[in-house]
């Protein structure tokens, strides 16, 4: 038998971005013992690369703007298969996590008049986006990471969690993992558990996602009983940088072009004017600059074109490249260079400037960008209740970008972090509430733990078998290609036939050395969450047979309004009976997808999207 350390909590919160962190203020302040636990160190979470700002409609910049006008935009960016509640809660409450934050020692920008300043950001009507230069996302974490270690929280650092563990009446109880640099088990007993691991990007080759979201949440809230829904729902950041390689993947944030930079393609000319919908294309003005002065005479002057949502501008540069006007290195030119100072660039985007100076020698200042559609985000997560966050299996929570629900088929920039805040902070109430109404002592079956340490040592025991690393890059391969932003039905597929080979593969790993600081090995206990998600996103994206938001089909170009009612639900039957796959974890053919309607809005909210507001 395999010895491990234990540990007890009231609420255990996996993973310690933004919205972890905020769950762990929430269930302190309850009086709860919590506890963090993190897959890399304390303050790297992934939330530090997000750079434009938390959006919030304060009215700080456009005194027109209110909740009402937030939740229209966030329904109509994610193509009305948002959550309504979600969209609506996080709309309401946003203002208020902003200034809550502020008033915990968050350094924002400012207007003249000392208010918080508020930046334009694709798909938002108004200016609304709360930022601190372009390291917003890094002054959440560090205002947050000091207010939780100072009320107390309890930090497991550089821990991987393999599996969530249950109850004898089936709760989720705690969680079985091991120490990162030793390679030691660790099993934490609790009374709730939240689950706040970000996302799933390494399943693809090209991603701005760092090494840690291989969808580890949602790959265990699946084998622990729970729903996943959305997850076709895939946003690719329009601009990822594709050259130099040094920087590849890295994003260029919405702020450069909320701050005035253009897209241009080989040819020199800005495109995105001839992907407006019904409104303008450039062959009929004499000049770049009659174009600019026609869009902002007919949209009031809020948004360039370069400022559609996501979806709409990863689309567009896409097009570019089949048509053949893409840049050398498969992208378009994002140009801010000609169009702001130096002095001005390096004041609005400092973080921007240094890096790509530093690691790649490019100076933004003075030429275009290499950009192009990066996977960035997934909108599709565990299915939660708006209001507590509460997943379909007892005793589990969510939030942030591992839940599903909020963002619908397409996220808007900038609403993610204020996502972590509103519905981080009520995961930390709803998981506390829980908690608190659990009687008695935890107790955990010992053959649940035994059997997820056995299969995590498994590959050790192998003489020869399947190299982790070459699974993984024949994985990313697949998806990239296969199940990227443009998609086929013949192609998603044969994407489902690869996965299950690959799946097979994995089941045979072999891994050399030993637990301390073995990095094959850590990438063999990350493969079945990869391959897991990387199912789900497949047979989403089969079955919803339209294009809407971040799923587009190639061979369903148009939106079916049909398909605009149903949330596709991924979900294992019963993963105690599921047959094997890697690892131990029930086997990707076990999942099953189903179509199921999509939550009914009442009808004040409905007719906000039909108001001129």
């Amino acid at each position: 038998m395999n010895e491990y350390e234990q540990y007890e909590s009231d609420v255990i919160i996996i993973g310690a971005g933004g919205a972890g962190l905020r769950a762990a203020v929430e269930a302190q302040a309850m009086g709860l013992r919590t506890a963090v636990v993190c897959k890399s160190l304390l303050g790297k979470a992934h939330t530090v690369m997000a750079e434009g700002g938390m959006a919030a409609a304060m009215g700080n910049v456009y005194p027109e703007d209110n909740w009402k006008v937030h939740f229209r935009d966030t329904m109509r960016g994610g193509k009305l298969l948002n959550n309504y509640r979600m969209a609506e809660l996080h709309a309401r409450e946003a203002p208020d996590r902003v200034r809550e934050l502020e008033a915990w020692g968050a350094l924002f920008d400012r207007t003249e008049d000392g208010l918080i300043l508020q930046r334009d950001f694709g798909g938002h009507r108004y200016a609304r986006l709360a930022h601190v230069g372009d390291r917003t996302g890094l002054e959440l974490i560090r205002t947050m990471q000091q207010k939780a270690v100072a009320d107390g929280m309890e930090v497991f650092m550089e821990l991987k969690v393999l599996r969530l563990l249950h109850d004898a009446d089936g709760n989720v109880s705690g969680l079985v993992g091991y120490w990162r640099p030793t390679g030691k088990f660790v099993v934490i007993k609790a009374k709730a558990v939240v689950l706040a691991t970000g996302g799933v990007g390494k399943s693809w080759m090209y991603t701005s996602n760092s090494w840690e979201s291989t969808g580890d949440g949602h790959a265990m809230a699946l084998w622990a009983g729970a729903d996943l829904i959305d997850m076709e729902c895939v946003q690719f950041h329009p601009t990822g940088m594709v050259w130099p390689l040094s920087v590849r993947g890295i994003l260029v944030t919405e702020g450069v072009r909320g701050d005035g930079g253009v897209l241009r393609n080989s040819e020199g000319t800005r495109f995105m004017f001839d992907y407006v919908p019904d409104m303008f294309r450039t062959e009929t003005a004499d000049s770049e600059d009659e174009a600019d002065k026609w869009y902002d005479d007919h949209t009031a002057g809020r948004r360039p074109p370069e400022l559609l949502p996501r979806d709409e501008v990863a689309r567009s540069i896409n097009s570019e490249v089949k048509a053949g006007r893409g840049s050398p290195h498969g992208g378009v030119f994002l140009d801010i260079a000609t169009r702001r100072t130096p002095e001005d660039i390096r004041r609005r985007l400092p973080s921007m400037y240094h890096q790509f100076k530093e690691l790649a020698g490019v100076d933004i200042t003075a030429e275009a960008m290499e950009v192009g559609p990066t996977c960035h985000y997934i909108m599709g997560g565990v299915r939660v209740d708006a209001d507590s966050t509460a997943a379909t299996v007892p005793g589990l929570f969510a939030a942030g970008e591992v839940a599903g629900g909020m963002h619908g088929a397409n996220r808007l920039g900038g609403n993610s972090l204020s996502d972590l805040l509103v519905f981080g902070r009520r995961a930390g109430i709803g998981a506390a509430e829980y908690a608190q109404g659990r009687a008695g002592d935890v107790t955990l079956d010992e053959g649940q733990i035994q059997q997820a340490i056995d299969a995590a040592v498994a590959p050790f025991q192998r003489e020869s078998g399947e190299n982790p690393y070459d699974i993984q890059q024949d994985l990313q391969g697949t998806m990239q290609s296969l199940v990227g932003i443009i998609r086929t039905g013949s192609e998603l597929e044969e994407a489902l036939g690869k996965i299950e080979v690959l799946e097979e593969r994995a089941s045979n790993l072999s891994v050399k050395g030993g637990t301390t600081y073995n990095p094959g090995w850590n990438l063999a206990t990350d493969l079945p969450s990869m391959l897991t998600v990387s199912r789900c996103t497949a047979m989403g994206a089969l079955n919803r047979k339209e294009s809407r938001g971040g799923q587009t089909r190639d061979d369903f170009p148009k939106a079916d309004p049909e398909m605009g009612k149903v949330n596709f639900v991924e979900r294992i039957a019963d993963p105690s009976t599921a047959p094997t796959g890697a690892c131990g974890t029930p086997s990707v053919r076990s999942i099953t997808s189903q179509p199921e309607p999509v939550p009914v809005m009442p009808d004040d909210l409905r007719a906000l999207l039909e108001e001129a507001l």
